[in-house]
């Protein structure tokens, strides 16, 4: 009983968020323009101020273990070519492929991941999960860049621009803010040897500022989240949504979660550890995944119809797997 509690507790509140944000929209109070904006604010401005937030709260650098990175990117590395496999064994469409792909191997964890992490094992989690997403966001990227360009279909097919591609990650918000929050740790600790006493803090209305905006974008995003639900007829890709959603919300998170807890003892993982692989193999796919399949002439249609099932059954198998962790003793 205690472990549902807690997985209730931890996981409806951002639910009920996605369903508000659902309802707003449908009643007219939040129109597309509106809701576009909001989605640039977040990426923008909103989650990058949390992510450096995050990762300055990190005690020192020395705290972080190498093992927790190495094993989460390394799981996403697997997962990803295990996913380039079943997805080009399962359909010829190459437009179909890059969606089915990326739909497997690309998680929600800037907006669900993060918060849901914090929500598990506090600043702890929210620490880990900021210094994870100095890693996952460009793996992230670069993998999705990569998939669908090489499964464009052959009317569109790009070459693969290394340049580009490069200079997309290093533009990306997420990992500005991620790096940035990683640069200014070094500083403090820099600081800190030298017997300099000054601290971020100090400044404490742009600090204060820093901390509302980022109090804002939890609950923001996942309105906006919510408001983006299109439910659009989907008979015509119902075999390919089934596949998807089953490997995104079944497959990746037993395979993720699985591994860490067999390694747990050689890698030295703890319950923030958990609560951040729960981020990142056990949330929805990406929202940007469609928005990236629609630029890059990937199938759209299936690319937004894996954002919103992987989303919709998420909301019972995240709160399944948060239960089991916390009843193994792993939470």
């Amino acid at each position: 009983m205690d472990a549902l509690i807690f997985s209730a507790n931890a996981v409806l509140p951002i639910i009920f968020l996605i369903v508000l944000g659902y309802l707003l929209k449908r009643a007219g109070v939040l129109p597309k323009a509106f809701l576009d904006a909001g989605n640039r604010l977040t990426f923008r401005v909103l989650l990058p101020v949390m992510l450096f937030l995050n990762v300055y709260r990190i005690e020192r650098i020395s705290d972080v273990n190498p093992a927790f990175i190495i094993y989460g990117i390394g799981a996403v590395l697997v997962i990803f070519a295990l996913a380039v496999f079943v997805c080009c064994a399962f359909t010829k469409d190459p437009a179909k492929r890059g969606a089915l792909i990326q739909g497997v191997f690309r998680s929600n964890y800037a907006i669900i991941g993060i918060p849901l992490a914090t929500a598990l094992f506090g600043e702890q989690g929210a620490s880990a999960a900021g210094v994870m997403s100095a890693f996952c966001a460009p793996v992230f990227n670069i993998l999705g860049v990569i998939t669908l360009t090489v499964f464009a279909p052959e009317t569109g097919r790009q070459r693969l621009d290394l340049r580009k591609m490069l200079r997309g990650v290093l533009t990306n918000p997420l990992i500005i803010g991620t790096v940035s929050g990683l640069a200014v740790l070094l500083i403090r600790e820099l600081f800190t040897a030298a017997g300099i006493g000054f601290r971020l803090q100090d400044l404490k209305p742009l600090f204060s500022a820093a901390e509302q905006v980022k109090s804002l974008c939890t609950p923001f995003a996942l309105i906006v989240l919510g408001g983006r639900f299109e439910f659009s007829a989907a008979a015509r890709l119902r075999r390919e949504i089934i596949f998807g959603t089953v490997l995104r919300t079944a497959a990746v998170p037993l395979t993720g979660l699985l591994g860490a807890y067999f390694l747990r003892g050689p890698l030295g993982l703890s319950g923030e550890h958990f609560a951040v692989y729960v981020g990142v193999f056990a949330t929805p796919v990406a929202v940007a995944s469609a928005i990236m399949a629609k630029e890059m002439g990937s199938d759209e249609e299936l690319a937004g119809q894996l954002v919103i099932w992987t989303s919709l059954v998420s909301t019972v198998t995240v709160f399944v797997y948060v239960t089991v962790l916390k009843a193994a003793g792993l939470l």
